[in-house]
């Protein structure tokens, strides 16, 4: 018996689980106990415990009890949601940096995501570039399609989408072996002590903000390398080269350093230096990708200059 779902894989509408608590989660909140045995969001877990589909040892508990190593948990899962489908659409601001057989290179702009996702309805990536006229790889999932690396929806810059098979599996092979050089552009709040460092910590879901992340024991492995470029009497504008590409890898790490992207007020930045600087986002960029190319294997590189928003609030703390 497996005790949580593979990643992609499809819960059958109205399936019962029946699995024991493990040492580990001995004393853990049932909601909590569910999200982490079955992958869900702590979001649906304590739904599907309010609305009387889980038991522990036969009698339905509150979210908020505690659970006992050994005991029984049964879970009636949800149906699984429709895939959301790609729209093809004209996103503003979505500029092709390059594009040839294998691979297309876009500037992402603010506001945008890589690619459909539930709950968002907004412009994607994906959606820009079939409206343009790209045709995209078809490995992956169907709404992600030739997507290879993502960047949040608050965070724009330089990001690569796969045009053929052989440029998709080459590319995610790359970033799996971290052979791909992602560089981005951060302003912080403060000074760092050293100026120039590494941040090697485990990033997992926040424990009860089903939309943030944190450092956890319980995480992934997470590497950040961070650079000063220039300092501000309240700011810092750093260079950070990724390792690993976690979900809000540099906001959680930045963040946890006491140092958070500028405008970034989900994750503790100051909301009224970000009102000062007429941030409505956290100051974020991905300045640098580089990579061998999967067609011809040579080395490129593709850099985004700062949107205005950015360079607005840049000129704003230099003088």
């Amino acid at each position: 018996m497996t005790s949580a779902y593979n990643a992609g894989q499809v819960r059958p509408a109205g399936e019962t689980r029946t699995l024991p608590v493990p040492e580990g989660l001995d004393g853990m909140r049932l909601d909590q106990a569910v999200s982490r045995l079955l992958g869900l969001s702590r979001t649906t877990a304590a739904a599907l415990v309010e609305a009387g589909d889980v038991t522990v040892d036969g009698t339905a508990r509150p979210k908020s009890d505690r659970v006992a190593a050994g005991s029984w948990l049964e879970v009636v899962l949800p149906a699984p949601a429709a895939p959301p489908t790609v729209i093809a659409e004209t996103v503003p601001g979505l500029r092709v940096i390059h594009a040839d057989d294998d691979i297309v290179v876009v500037d992402k702009p603010v506001g945008v995501a890589a690619h459909p996702s539930p709950g968002w309805t907004g412009p994607t990536v994906i959606g820009g570039l079939a409206a343009l006229g790209h045709t995209i790889a078809t490995s992956g999932a169907a709404e992600r399609q030739g997507v290879v690396h993502r960047l949040d929806v608050g965070t724009t810059g330089v990001m690569a989408v796969a045009k053929s098979e052989r440029a998709y599996s080459l590319l995610k092979r790359a970033f799996k072996l971290r052979e791909v050089e992602k560089r981005y552009h951060a302003v912080v709040q403060g000074h760092l002590d050293p100026l120039r460092g590494t941040v090697d910590a485990p990033i997992d879901r926040h424990p009860t903000h089903d939309y943030r992340w944190a450092v956890m024991a319980s995480g992934k492995p997470s590497i950040t390398h961070y650079d000063t470029l220039e300092a501000f009497p309240a700011a810092s504008l750093l260079d950070v080269r990724l390792e690993t590409g976690r979900t809000h890898q540099i906001r959680v790490h930045l963040s946890t350093l006491r140092h958070p992207c500028v405008g970034d007020l989900t994750y503790g930045a100051d909301p009224t230096l970000a009102t000062r600087l007429g941030l409505s986002r956290q100051w974020l960029h991905a300045r640098e990708l580089a990579f061998a190319h999967p067609g011809t294997g040579e080395p490129v590189r593709f850099v985004s200059d700062y949107p205005d928003d950015l360079a607005h609030a840049l000129r704003i703390l230099r003088d």
